[in-house]
């Protein structure tokens, strides 16, 4: 379990474009949350910040109470274990096989073999792919990818999920059922912050939605009272 909080932060590139301002939020450790907001709101820079692909201009980012600012290059390696990544366009590596493409964050990790096998199955397993991972994921379905993705995501047990538009080049059924995944795997404690466009999708889930506008804070709502969950 995650908990992440933003006090204030700015996020501004050089050229003077602003991508975040003045961004204040907290994510609940074990919550699931949604962000969104129109393209170019901010959402996939918010993300970026939280895995130290950049640092805030302004402002301070917190994960469990640790200052992201005065993390040493050196210790970025560790935080970003404790960080899932999921990427809307899955970023699999197609000269290696499914079970290699989740082995991946492993063997940077100096896991030994016999551990590496065991959690690369388990979480095959957990998305339903344990009889995929001989094949290349170029002979895998556009959702299967997706599950290869969470997968790797989740094989360092991690205590946050983030994933950046994950049902975006899925049709309505795949996307519910990559969505459950994340349920399931909040279901057990895992902090999940999840940027998506798909506002139906995301109205039948119950759980809390954050609006980005122009990398401002928009306000928040909980999901439609009442509305079926996938």
């Amino acid at each position: 379990m995650a908990h992440v909080q933003f006090d204030h932060v700015s996020k501004s590139y050089p050229g003077g474009h602003q991508a975040l301002t003045d961004l204040s939020f907290e994510l609940a450790q074990g919550e699931m949350a949604f962000l969104t907001g129109h393209s170019g709101a901010g959402k996939s820079t918010l993300l970026k910040l939280i895995m130290l692909m950049e640092k805030a201009s302004q402002g301070n980012v917190l994960v469990d109470g640790a200052n992201l600012a005065r993390i040493s290059k050196s210790q970025i390696p560790y935080h970003r274990r404790k960080v899932g990544v999921v990427f809307q366009n899955h970023q699999l590596l197609f000269d290696r096989s499914v079970f290699e493409n989740v082995a991946l964050p492993l063997r940077i990790s100096g896991y030994t073999s016999r551990d590496l096998e065991r959690r690369v199955r388990a979480a095959l397993d957990k998305v339903g792919l344990l009889d995929k991972e001989k094949q290349n994921p170029i002979e895998l379905s556009g959702g299967e990818q997706q599950r290869v993705g969470i997968a790797r995501a989740v094989v360092n047990k991690p205590s946050l999920i983030l994933a950046d538009e994950p049902t975006g080049n899925l049709d309505p059924k795949l996307s519910s059922e990559i969505m459950k995944l994340f349920q399931q795997f909040n279901g057990v404690g895992v902090s999940v912050l999840i940027a998506s466009h798909d506002l139906a999708l995301i109205d039948r889930l119950g759980h809390r939605v954050i609006g980005l506008n122009k990398g401002r804070f928009a306000g928040e709502r909980a999901s439609k009272v009442g509305a079926p969950h996938v």
